[in-house]
């Protein structure tokens, strides 16, 4: 079995689908429909928590149950045959000896449409089913496609039956019976809607506003001849949905039958509708057109104009998603990464929940989410991200902590899903990285100047304290006047990296707290500190220094306003030890605990620079003097220690019982520069030997262990090979090829990001569809697919590193890091993406095929006119860009040698 790319948008086709087991694909709208399917039809549809329109499904489910979009047959008054193969009689077929009986099953699929063909020679039926989530409305249109490819005149009676939920996902084990009483089930003119009178919680019950109704018409503007709206009603008594006894007994079915305006209250409910008999002669088709919405929506898409007018808004909206395209020596990438590129957007729909594999949570993305997704976002728009960059910055609290769940609504913050007070210590890592990103692409360094209010509730003291004067209401920090205290971005961005710098432990590292970006270290609350990510924040302090230098320099920035309270926490050069600085941000946090001054003072941009990069330097110099770890001889190469446990002893090392190493503390020594030159290919040589495992695809995210270290996190639980322990996490390996990527080290970064390439389209070994998941387990499967922040920094890796379209200060820069085999025949690769507005084609040009350091640009044409460039970097004027007419995209043809 294999995916096969049908056209140059990435659409595929996979031939029996069915044999492989809980694979799901995603579809939505940003109106918040969110739904599933599989090659079976199941999966669910939901808008929220709170309103599914079929029942949750978690991954076994879609194996397990049979509560999915089905369309029941008649045929020939004799042959009762179900669009998603569940009846007793296609089952048989399905496993028995004879081919000729089993439905072939083939799914078609593309950016954000499924399609099932299902054929049986045998009976010469073929039904297509192609599902979608219209752009606008809330409602999932499926257009079922009856075709005889047989020799005789096919009789076939259509019954839809897809079983209507409707209510919250908390019901599914919380009163499940309970919540069926409050359904009020109604029979309208084009199919079955449900309302229930309640929204149930015994915290509170609240009136229900929210309907939901299975609605059908066939291709002649029929809707149904008669519905079996009550669940135990159509299966019957001792009958299953495999098997239901209004589709095999008619008499029965007559007897259960409502029409127009029939109610029924108090019951599981279906949306179980028949429709006119279909009498179609060799060769013909006719059509049903069915809608699962909310409030009534979708019935006016039960139409064949309609429907192909939603379709074809649905396809221009993803392909705008998808922004970034490349052109290389290797069609199946080019194609691939079209869908790793929605992969953002469909974060962005779903949050970290309510696809089959993320069985957890209750909505919204997380702050770490929000923040990785608005880099693929940032690359991939022509529109501006300013606006909501700004709005996420308030959610952080003064004390450098932060609201850790984001809502629906632009600027809409929750302190956390589960009420827990926690904090992930590299939550204020992400921030200033996308920030960065969004000011060198765009050149709008005046962000750093607007301000931005604080988030503010009952947490404090950097999620350790309560504070008991707050009211409860207010969300936003206020002055001791109590007025709405407002900081720059620039003001946010040192509270989250210098609060943290002042967080250490016994080794002089910031302390992991309740986590770092690894959920899963989650025990080492006390003791835990977290090398990796302490590396992370000295690049984040350099990096800013450098930034405001430069902007001191060029720009002519000269003076900061800052908070007084914030100024503590500059300077200070003979607070070095741990106590002293912990005390120091104790102090500062209780300034700022229920209210702040609301005064401001002027710091000098030099003063403050040089202040920030001594921080980063003071961070960089204690690892580089206790976390390396050498092997004898090098044999091993050599690595940092990544963590601390919570009896404070190093994590990783050279044991008796075994070689310890971890992933995420070479990818953030390597990216920060803490790790020197001479130091990377002895990580990389570790990296190969000890993590790096072509089976599982790629590098793994830690050793073996051999031990459940409930001194550090859950993760040692987990059985090696699976999640946080020791699979194939694609975020972290994906961060690993473009920190290597950063440093000059591109064969090594190239073998990394091909190798998850690979994993992800072997079907065989990944079963999976087109995209990167979030990880690959011991036996090399993709699981938790498409909601992951691996696809962000992938198409990050893949503009700014391996094709070197960056920007500079607003600038466009050109430094390809393409390898020799990335070329096509013709020795070209190229790019589409946005900048400064504009659609731009970028075609390299390296005709003699040369290796990667072996060639340089020699040459920049845009729209056939040669530029120029000073300096060492290739690079282009945003005005020239900017001057372009149209949009594009405007070709830029670089001509290596």
């Amino acid at each position: 079995m294999k995916i096969e790319y049908i056209n140059s948008e990435g659409d595929f086709r996979l031939t029996d689908a069915d044999d492989t087991s809980c694979l799901y694909f995603p579809m939505g709208n940003e109106d918040s429909v969110m739904a599933s399917i599989t090659p079976i039809l199941h999966g669910d549809n939901k808008t929220g928590q709170n309103s599914f329109l079929m029942e949750p499904v978690s991954i076994e489910d879609l194996q397990e149950s049979n509560s999915g979009r089905n369309v029941w047959l008649r045929i020939n008054e004799d042959q009762f045959w179900a669009a998603n193969g569940c009846s007793p009689l296609q089952n048989m077929w399905k496993y028995g000896p004879d081919p000729l009986m089993k439905d072939l099953v083939t799914v078609e699929a593309g950016k954000l449409w499924h399609q099932m063909i299902r054929r049986n020679d045998f009976l010469g039926l073929t039904v297509t089913i192609k599902n979608f989530v219209p752009i606008g409305q809330e409602v999932e249109l499926m257009k079922v496609t009856i075709s005889n490819h047989g020799d005789r005149l096919l009789k076939a009676e259509p019954v839809v039956a897809v079983p209507i939920y409707g209510r919250s996902a908390e019901n599914i084990r919380d009163h499940r019976h309970v919540t069926s009483l409050l359904h009020r089930i109604r029979v309208a003119k084009y199919g079955v809607e449900v309302k229930p009178t309640l929204s149930f919680d015994e915290r509170g019950h609240q009136v229900n506003e929210v309907s939901y109704g299975v609605y059908a018409k066939d291709d002649k503007g029929n809707g149904p001849v008669q519905c079996y709206p009550v669940m135990e009603e159509f299966r019957g008594e001792g009958r299953c949905l495999h098997y239901p006894k209004a589709v095999w007994d008619r008499e029965y079915a007559a007897s259960i039958a409502m029409r127009e305006d029939g109610w029924a209250e108090g019951f599981e409910a279906i949306g179980a509708l028949e429709m006119n008999t279909l009498l179609l002669n060799p060769g013909e088709e006719r059509t049903l057109y069915i809608s699962l919405g909310y409030h009534g929506q979708g019935i006016d898409l039960l139409n064949k104009k309609s429907e192909e007018e939603a379709f074809d808004k649905m396809l221009q909206y993803w392909k705008e998603q998808t922004g970034i395209v490349v052109e290389t020596g290797d069609e199946k990438f080019d194609l691939w990464l079209r869908w790793v590129g929605i992969q953002p957007t469909l974060r962005r729909i779903f949050g970290c929940s309510f696809l089959p594999h993320h069985d957890y949570g209750r909505g919204g993305r997380g702050y770490r989410d929000l923040w990785q997704d608005s880099l693929a976002l940032l690359l991939i728009s022509k529109e501006s991200i300013r606006h909501q960059l700004l709005s996420y910055y308030g959610g952080i609290r003064m004390d450098g902590s932060n609201a850790t769940i984001i809502g629906k609504t632009l600027g809409e913050f929750v302190a956390d899903r589960n009420s827990i007070v926690r904090m992930w210590m590299d939550h204020g890592v992400w921030p200033f990285i996308t920030t960065l990103l969004y000011i060198n692409q765009t050149g709008d360094y005046k962000i750093l100047t607007e301000e931005q209010s604080y988030f503010k509730d009952g947490i404090i003291q950097r999620g350790t304290e309560k504070d008991g004067l707050w009211n409860g209401t207010s969300k936003v920090l206020h002055t001791n006047a109590n007025e709405v205290y407002k900081g720059s971005i620039l003001e946010h961005i040192l509270v989250q990296n210098l609060t943290a710098f002042y967080d250490v432990g016994k080794h002089g590292h910031m302390r992991l707290l309740g986590a770092d970006w690894n959920d899963a270290l989650d025990m080492a609350a006390e003791n835990g500190e977290s090398v990796a990510f302490s590396a992370a924040y000295a690049g984040n302090l350099e990096n800013l220094g450098k930034l405001l230098q430069r902007l001191s320099k060029e720009k002519k920035v000269t003076n900061l306003e800052l908070s007084q309270e914030l100024l503590v926490l500059i300077g200070n050069k003979e607070c070095k030890d741990t106590e002293s600085k912990r005390e120091l941000l104790k102090n500062y946090c209780h300034s700022c605990t229920s209210y702040i001054s609301g005064r401001k003072q002027s710091i000098s941009a030099e003063e403050l620079a040089g202040d920030l990069i001594d921080k980063a330097g003071q961070i960089k110099n204690t690892i580089r003097r206790n976390e390396w770890i050498s092997s004898e001889n090098e044999s091993f190469g050599g690595w940092f220690n990544s963590y601390y446990d919570n009896h404070a002893k190093a994590v990783e090392g050279i044991r008796q019982d075994g070689i310890r190493m971890m992933l995420t503390g070479q990818v953030f020594t390597i990216l920060s520069k803490t790790a020197s030159d001479e130091q990377i290919p002895l990580i990389v040589k570790a990296a190969d030997e000890l993590l790096f495992d072509a089976k599982a695809g790629g590098y793994r995210l830690n050793t073996n262990f051999h031990e459940v270290k409930t001194d550090m996190g859950r993760m040692f639980g987990f059985a090696y090979g699976s999640k946080e322990n020791g699979s194939v996490f694609s975020h972290m390996a994906v961060m690993y090829a473009y920190a290597l990527y950063s440093r000059g080290f591109v064969k090594e970064g190239y073998k990394v990001i091909r190798q998850l390439y690979l994993q992800a389209s072997d079907f065989e070994k990944s079963r999976i569809y087109p995209g990167i998941p979030e990880y690959f387990n011991q036996k090399g499967r993709g699981l938790y697919n498409y909601l992951t922040g691996s696809a962000s920094w992938y198409m990050l890796t893949v503009l700014t590193e391996m094709f070197g379209v960056k920007g500079d200060l607003g600038d466009l820069t050109l430094e390809p890091k393409l390898v020799a085999e990335q070329f096509d025949e013709d020795g070209n690769a190229a790019i589409i993406s946005y900048f400064a507005g504009k659609m731009l084609h970028v075609v390299y040009e390296n005709h003699q095929k040369k290796e990667i350091g072996d060639y340089e640009v020699e040459e920049i044409y845009l729209e056939g006119h040669r530029m120029f460039w000073t300096g060492s970097v290739p690079t282009m004027k945003r005005q020239d860009i900017e001057e372009l007419e149209g949009d594009g995209p405007h070709g830029i043809r670089v001509r290596l040698s």
